[in-house]
């Protein structure tokens, strides 16, 4: 009976595991679309930036106060785009972080997985060992009833 106790705490440690490796996907998924939007934004933010002002005009040159009105804004845009360029890194920086945590919550329930197995095999050996023994039992008995008469 204590083989059984074993194999079902082994069990429900695998199934405690999985779960963790499964929070950890999802956590892991979450920053991956939070990584994917930083960076669409850090594209577009880039892309406005370029295409405004004196460097998106193919035409003359502007006046003082437009250019300085639109030197200031790019100056604002790329300046918002640094700051999210360095939550973008910061984002990948924890997604790393988290994917190490991920391999070894995956590790770890792998070799539980493996100790479960290997245990449930042996108290199935263990079973079908006991098993033949009574049936060995039950026929020798059967052969000594069968000589004695």
């Amino acid at each position: 009976m204590s083989k059984m106790n074993t194999i079902e705490s082994l069990g429900t440690l695998v199934r405690l595991r999985s779960t963790e490796v499964e929070r950890l996907q999802a956590d892991l998924a979450k920053q991956e679309a939070t990584r994917v939007r930083f960076q669409n934004s850090v594209d577009r933010l880039t892309e406005l930036a370029v295409g405004s002002g004196a460097s998106g005009q193919s035409a003359g040159a502007l006046s003082p106060v437009l250019a300085a009105n639109c030197g200031n804004y790019k100056q604002a845009v790329f300046a918002l785009a640094d700051t999210h360029r360095t939550d973008l890194h910061l984002i990948e920086a924890n997604m790393a972080v988290s994917q190490g945590r991920l391999t070894q919550a995956w590790t770890r329930r792998e070799l539980l997985g493996k100790v479960l197995a290997q245990q449930e095999a042996a108290f199935g050996r263990e079973q079908d060992r006991a098993q033949r023994k009574r049936e060995d039992e039950i026929a020798t008995q059967s052969w000594l009833a069968g000589r004695a008469e």
